[in-house]
Parts: C-alpha cells; sequence; structure tokens
C-alpha cells in the first residue's frame, strides 16, 4: 500500500522525460491516457462491437421467428463486442502510466494519508474495515500507520470542539 501511496502522490505529475514527451497525456477518470490511443480505441470498440451486432443481426434474423427477439439477441452479441475491443484495446495499447517506488519518511505518507482524508468519502475507520482487509493491512505493514493518523485526527477533533 505504501508503493501505492507513492504512486499515487507521484501520480499527479508525470515525468519530462523523454520517453512521455512523445504522447499527448490526458488524465480520464483517475487514468493517464495517451489521446491518440483512446481515439484508436473509440474507432476500435464502435467498428467491433457495431459489427458484431450488424452480422449477428443479419444472421439470427434468418434463424429467429420474431424480429424483436432476433434483435435482443443480437444487442447481446454487440454487448460482447464491447467485451472483445476492449481486450484488443488493451493488448494493443499499453498503459502509460509511470510507477515510481521509492520510500517516503513520515512526513511524506503524512501528507498523502491528508490527501486521501480531503478526498469524496475521507478514509473511514479502521474499525469498521472487514477482518480479512484488516489482516492484509497489517500484512503489508499498514494497519498502523491509519491507525495511528485516525487516533491523531480524533484527537485534533477533540481539541477543536475543547477550544470552543
Amino acid at each position: 500500500m505504501e508503493q501505492q501511496l507513492a504512486a499515487h502522490e507521484r501520480g499527479r505529475a508525470l515525468s519530462q522525460s523523454a520517453e512521455t514527451t512523445e504522447y499527448q497525456l490526458v488524465e480520464i477518470w483517475g487514468d493517464t491516457v495517451d489521446t491518440r490511443h483512446l481515439a484508436w480505441s473509440v474507432v476500435l470498440g464502435i467498428a467491433i462491437s457495431y459489427g458484431a451486432f450488424a452480422i449477428a443481426n443479419r444472421v439470427l434474423a434468418a434463424y429467429v421467428p420474431d424480429a424483436a427477439m432476433a434483435r435482443a439477441y443480437a444487442m447481446l452479441v454487440g454487448l460482447a463486442g464491447c467485451l472483445i475491443a476492449g481486450v484488443v484495446c488493451a493488448k494493443l495499447f499499453k498503459p502509460k502510466r509511470e510507477v515510481v517506488e521509492e520510500a517516503h519518511g513520515a512526513a511524506g505518507r503524512e501528507e498523502v494519508l491528508k490527501q486521501l482524508a480531503n478526498e469524496a468519502g475521507g478514509l473511514g475507520r479502521v474499525a469498521d474495515l472487514p477482518p480479512s482487509v484488516v489482516a492484509e493491512m497489517k500484512e503489508l505493514g499498514l494497519y498502523e500507520l491509519f491507525a495511528e493518523y485516525e487516533e491523531r485526527d480524533e484527537q485534533r477533533d477533540e481539541q477543536r470542539e475543547g477550544a470552543r
């Protein structure tokens, strides 16, 4: 998880190396994509899914007596075409993100926790986590980090209440 926290910190600012400057990168739904590959993915997605739908519609119209049922089945084939298009595009266009693994001190971890806490939904409480998640967090050495942050946050809230 610490690696993910470090990647989250660095994910906002991409390196200006020669490797990344040849791409026109944008952030969409929290992921970094090349605009040319995105455009090709859209074109391929439309072509594959509509192609699957159109072919299935013609074939099924010949074998299924009810035209509405044939069209419904053809739409299912079109949806399968969308999945196939997703797989094809994932194979053709590799991710552009740059994952950097490095150790961060306590200040760096604290800053990431503050950023996560300020996002929609916040961090939540470690007491509310299912046992399997708690076990995984402990295995990764993250449980104590989140529990200590939660405790400090509660103490800050109590100090604010006492100051009023």
